[in-house]
Formats: C-alpha cells, sequence, structure tokens
C-alpha cells in the first residue's frame, strides 16, 4: 500500500471517528432504518403548527422567526392579556361573594354535611363557621355586590364580568396555581403566556412577547415554573422583570465591554450556533440564536419602557405608584406600558394572600385588609387608564387567585387559630375579566346560601383558559403542539368557552 493510500486510510478514520463522537441519539434516529427518527423530529417540527380553522391555511412554528407576529386562527377581540393572580387565594366571601345568611351562623359550629368526605388543607375536627369580615353593598347600574374592602373597584363595576361559580379540584397552592396557568397540576407543561406568545408573536420585536412582574416580597408557591415554556421552545419563557433596580439581571454591560463590544460577542457566538445548527438541526439551537438577539435588543427597549419616571404626576396619583420601589402599584402602571408598546402577555404575581389567620399578616380582618388596600386602586386605575387610551377592548385584563376559602374558620390541628382567617377551598371562589371583548357589568353563577359549593354557572380553570384563548382569536380544542406522539393542548382534554360572558 502507497503513502498516499495510507494517508487517505488515515483521514478517512478520523473523519468517521469524528463522526462518532457527534452522533447523538437525536443524529441516530434520524439517520437509522426506516425513517423512524425523521418521523420523529418531523412530528417535533412540523407538528408545531395548529389548524387555522375552517377554511384557513395551517400556521407553521417558524424557529428561525419564533416571535414573528402571527394571525389567529379567527378574528380575536383582544390582541393582549394582562393576568393579575393574587398568590395564595383571597377570600371571595370578604369582596364578591355577598352572604349574609352566613352572618347568621357565626361562631356556631360547623354542620357535618360540610366536613363528611371533604378534604382541606388544615382543617381538623369540627371549626366554627366565620360570618362575613366586611360589610356589603350593591354598585352600578349592574348592581353588582362589592365589598366594603374595595372602594375604588366598586366604582367601575360596570366594566367588569364576575364569575362567582369557580372551582377547582387543586386544594394546595403550588397544584392550584399550575392548574390555572399551564392545564395541569404537575410540573412539566407550558403556561398560558408561553402557549399565546407561541401562538401570536408578538407585535414588538424589541421586547419579550411575555413579561412576568412578582410583588410582595416572594414568588408564587408553583416557582417560577408558573410561567416556563414546558415543551414549547424556550424562546417561549415568561421573562421576569423587576420595578426596582435594573428591570432585567445583567442587562448592562459588564466594566470593560461596550455596546459595540457586545454586539461582535453576540455575533461570535451566534456565528458558532449556526454552525452548529447546519450540522445538527435542533430547532432549539435557532431558540437560542433568537434569545441572544433579543437579550441584544432589550438592553435598550427595555430599560425605556420599563421606567415609570417619566409618567406624569396624575397618573402617579391616579395609581398609587412609588417610583424607585417595588410595589404592586408600579407593576400595575408597568402592565399597562407593555401592553402598549406591543407586548403580548404580562403576568402580575402579588404575594400574600393565603388569609389562614395563624399570625396577624395572615388574618381575614388584618392582614386581608392591607393586601386590599394595597392593590384596589391601581387596580382600578388600570382599567380606567386602558379605557381612556382606547386599549381596554383590545385588552384583556383577568383577576383572581388559585382557589377560595371556607365558609368556616380555620381550626389548624383541631384547635381555632389565634387570628380569624379560612382554610383553602375548591368549591367556590371569584374570578373577575374585563375588556377584550368581555361583556360588561356581568355576574355569571352562584353559589349557595353560605358560598360553600357552586349550584349555577359552575366553571372550571379549563373554561376560564379556553375563554382566553377564544378572545384571543383561537379554537381551544384546535391550539395543539405536536410532544411525545400525541398533540397537547393548554386545556388538555376539558374545558368550554364561557359564552354567556362573550359579548
Amino acid at each position: 500500500m502507497t503513502r498516499e493510500e495510507l494517508d487517505n486510510r488515515r483521514i478517512a478514520q478520523e473523519a468517521k471517528e469524528r463522526n462518532l463522537h457527534f452522533l447523538t441519539r437525536r443524529h441516530f434516529l434520524k439517520e437509522g432504518a426506516m425513517g423512524f427518527g425523521a418521523l420523529a423530529l418531523g412530528s417535533l417540527i412540523g407538528g408545531c403548527g395548529f389548524g387555522a380553522g375552517s377554511g384557513s391555511s395551517q400556521i407553521v412554528f417558524d424557529p428561525a422567526h419564533p416571535l414573528a407576529p402571527k394571525l389567529p386562527m379567527f378574528p380575536g377581540r383582544a390582541k393582549s392579556v394582562i393576568y393579575l393572580h393574587m398568590a395564595g387565594a383571597p377570600s371571595q366571601l370578604e369582596l364578591f361573594d355577598y352572604k349574609p345568611d352566613l352572618m347568621k351562623l357565626d361562631g356556631q359550629l360547623c354542620p357535618q354535611s360540610l366536613l363528611e368526605g371533604k378534604r382541606f388543607a388544615f382543617i381538623r375536627g369540627v371549626p366554627k363557621m366565620l360570618g362575613p369580615q366586611a360589610t356589603f353593598s350593591q354598585h352600578g347600574q349592574s348592581g353588582a355586590w362589592v365589598s366594603n374592602r374595595m372602594p375604588h373597584l366598586s366604582t367601575i363595576v360596570d366594566e367588569l364580568s364576575f364569575l362567582k361559580a369557580c372551582t377547582t379540584d387543586q386544594f394546595n397552592h403550588a397544584p392550584a396555581q399550575f392548574l390555572v396557568h399551564t392545564g395541569s397540576p404537575r410540573l412539566g407543561r407550558p403556561s398560558m403566556g408561553a402557549w399565546v406568545t407561541y401562538g401570536l408573536g408578538t407585535e414588538n420585536q424589541n421586547l419579550p412577547g411575555f413579561v412576568v412582574l412578582t410583588s410582595g416580597g416572594k414568588f408564587p408557591d408553583a416557582g417560577k415554573s408558573v410561567w416556563g415554556s414546558g415543551f414549547l421552545p424556550s424562546v417561549y419563557q415568561g421573562v421576569q422583570c423587576r420595578s426596582e433596580g435594573d428591570p432585567v439581571l445583567f442587562i448592562k454591560d459588564p466594566g470593560g465591554m461596550d455596546r459595540e463590544l457586545r454586539k461582535a460577542s453576540i455575533d461570535a457566538i451566534n456565528a458558532v450556533n449556526e454552525e452548529e445548527y447546519k450540522e445538527f438541526k435542533d430547532p432549539e439551537i435557532l431558540s437560542r440564536i433568537s434569545q441572544y438577539e433579543m437579550a441584544y435588543k432589550m438592553q435598550i427597549s427595555v430599560p425605556d419602557v420599563m421606567n415609570i419616571n417619566d409618567e406624569p404626576q396624575y397618573i402617579h396619583d391616579m395609581y398609587g405608584t412609588q417610583p424607585n420601589k417595588a410595589c404592586f402599584a408600579n407593576n400595575i402602571l408597568l402592565a399597562r406600558k407593555l401592553v402598549e408598546k406591543g407586548v403580548r402577555f404580562v403576568q402580575l404575581f402579588d404575594w400574600g394572600w393565603d388569609s389562614h389567620g395563624s399570625d396577624a399578616n395572615l388574618a381575614i380582618d388584618i392582614g386581608f385588609i392591607n393586601k386590599c388596600r394595597q392593590v384596589d386602586k391601581s387596580i382600578t386605575a388600570l382599567i380606567l387608564d386602558l379605557k381612556q387610551r382606547g386599549l381596554l377592548e383590545e385588552t384583556l385584563v383577568v383577576w383572581g387567585g388559585e382557589f377560595g376559602r371556607t365558609p368556616m374558620q380555620e381550626n389548624r390541628e383541631g384547635k381555632q387559630n389565634p387570628f380569624k382567617g379560612r382554610d383553602h377551598h375548591t368549591e367556590a371562589f371569584t374570578i373577575w375579566m374585563a375588556g377584550g371583548g368581555i361583556r360588561k357589568g356581568v355576574s355569571y353563577g352562584e353559589t349557595d346560601e353560605i358560598g360553600y359549593s357552586a349550584i349555577s354557572g359552575k366553571v372550571t380553570p379549563f373554561d376560564i383558559q379556553a375563554t382566553i384563548l377564544n378572545q384571543l382569536g383561537f379554537d381551544h380544542e384546535k391550539f395543539t403542539y405536536q410532544f411525545q406522539g400525541r398533540p397537547f393542548r393548554l386545556t388538555d382534554v376539558s374545558g368550554t368557552v364561557i359564552s354567556p360572558i362573550v359579548s
């Protein structure tokens, strides 16, 4: 064998070893017999689309431009969503579900019929009934009942649509929050905001399509996964911003690096990513490229939109904001600014609504009142401000928690708690919506005379999700993503649009 033949054999062997080194399981399946791998990969990429409704062409996920604006399945009344989640679950019995008969039972032992066969998070033994710890009156032309805990919100009830008979099957915070926002009580599913940005993209390519703001000093019990992307491409996960300090961590250039050098660094990194994509065809690499580019754009766009200091004084007075501090009112104002700039989904989590009565901060007649004061004015301002700017009809605002509170007082470990409080309750709670094509001045659903169970107009988290998607222009049953061999959807295998509240 000649020297040239030996060199050729050596080169061929080195190339073979290199190929073996980069041979991942994905590539083995792709190149395997009968094209099994190609079918799997094809289901991940080609199956990302969804049927766009009768007479419409199928919209397919484009990994090269994941946040490009897309048309919904049908014309939606809403273009964006602001979801206000009161983490811990506010008591409907002190806010919107007026039950005078419950006051007549205050202090009496709870009937066994309300306890037998029921599961509670903390109640043990026989608790005492607890009457409403607020006074109620009717407001607006709709005559909606609202307590004195929300004096500002009571002035705009004719803009709201109340769902009085919401139910869930989860009585612990994290699983219930997951169910509300991902359609499953367990980890792994995409959040509602991720689904919406996957389906619609974003109107502002310099900002994320899905932004998350938190207040109250803690994250919700479900953690950051409640705004995650699950099995959807990671570019659709929520971007958490802050109302104090830098709006996004590491958004400033480090010492010794200017913007031009940052751009050169990102270009070099993405050049490597592009070469990797050419070899491996992994769509997640394209998502990574898009995220690097978005991070660079956000350095300019985010500090501007997240700055509330340049708002006129009457807006600060209207919202009750506290510039340069972390608070719920600041986040509410930021939510308006974000949707005004084209952000598709803004999710606010406010921690501290878990009114067990185990201490003063969690007492229904102390800490709960303070929480209401913190949010009442700013939420009302949001609705009025969106309306005066002509944005309310195309912005769907949703308010609520993950479940309700019991009509009886919590008696943890069989002993009455030191302060007045209520346990978690799955059979009745209230959520309201406004704007985005939702009927105004409506109260849908009813609970029994003490607010224990839904007796008419019962809705589940899946129904609420289906309604939100409907307002954005999606048939929740057809809006799917192929994963692990089957199509998944936000509403799983349930859900019905709540047509009585849709205009």
